[in-house]
C-alpha cells in the first residue's frame, strides 16, 4: 500500500518536471554498479556517465577541465567539485535528446548531489531515483579481491585498504542515500546473486519509477 501511495504522489509532483528518467546508481566500491550500468543503459535507452570514464576521457583528450583535474591528481589532492560537475555537465550537454541518465560514481557527496539537484532543476528535470546495491562488506572485500587478479591495482589486492575504501564510503558517500530518502527516492536492491538476477530486481525497481 505504502508504495503503491508513493508511486502516486511521484506522478502528481511530476507535473511541472520533463519526463526524462534520471537515475543514480549507488553502491560501496565492489558492488557491481558498472557492470550493471551498462546493462540497464542499454535496457532503458539511457546515457551512462561514469566518472571514472569523464575523467579518463578529458585527461585523455586535454581539454582545459581534464588539465585542471590532472594538476590536482598529480600533487595527490581530490579533484574540487566545481572541476567534476564542470565535466558532468558537459557530458550532459552532448546529449539533448536523451531519455534520461544513469549517474554511476557521482554524486560521492552531499554537497555534490545539491549540486546536481540544481543542474537538473535549471533543465526542467530531477532525479527519479537513487537505486542501491546492498551488499555487505565482506562480499565487496571478497569481490575486490578476485578482481585484483586481473585488474593490475594494487590497491585491489590489499584488503586493510579495501576495508578503508569501505569506511570512507559509509563516512562521506552512504549519506547521500538519506538525501534523496527525504523525497522518497532511495530504495536499497539485493546486489548478491547472479548479475542477471541483478539486473532484473534493478529492472523492477525502474519499472516502477515510470
Amino acid at each position: 500500500m505504502f508504495a503503491q501511495l508513493l508511486r502516486f504522489w511521484r506522478k502528481i509532483t511530476k507535473t511541472n518536471t520533463s519526463t526524462m528518467l534520471n537515475l543514480i546508481l549507488f553502491g560501496p566500491p565492489g558492488s557491481g554498479k558498472g557492470t550493471q550500468a551498462k546493462k540497464l543503459e542499454k535496457k532503458f535507452n539511457l546515457v551512462h556517465i561514469s566518472t571514472g570514464d569523464l575523467f579518463r576521457h578529458e585527461i585523455g583528450n586535454k581539454t582545459p577541465l581534464g588539465m585542471k583535474a590532472k594538476e590536482f591528481m598529480d600533487k595527490g589532492h581530490l579533484v574540487p567539485d566545481e572541476i567534476t560537475i564542470g565535466m558532468l555537465q558537459n557530458k550532459v550537454e552532448k546529449h539533448p535528446d536523451a531519455a534520461g541518465f544513469i549517474f554511476d560514481g557521482f554524486p560521492r557527496t552531499v554537497p555534490q548531489a545539491e549540486s546536481l539537484d540544481a543542474f537538473l532543476a535549471d533543465k526542467d528535470t530531477t532525479i527519479a531515483g537513487l537505486l542501491m546495491l546492498d551488499v555487505d562488506d565482506d562480499e565487496v572485500v571478497a569481490r575486490i579481491l578476485n578482481r585484483g587478479k586481473d585488474s593490475g591495482r594494487s590497491d585491489d589486492n590489499d584488503e586493510s585498504i579495501i576495508r578503508n575504501r569501505i569506511k570512507v564510503f559509509n563516512a562521506q558517500t552512504a549519506p547521500i542515500f538519506e538525501h534523496y530518502d527525504k523525497f522518497g527516492k532511495s530504495q536499497k536492491i539485493n546486489g548478491v546473486g547472479s548479475i542477471d538476477e541483478i539486473t532484473e530486481r534493478l529492472s523492477d525497481a525502474i519499472n516502477n519509477l515510470m
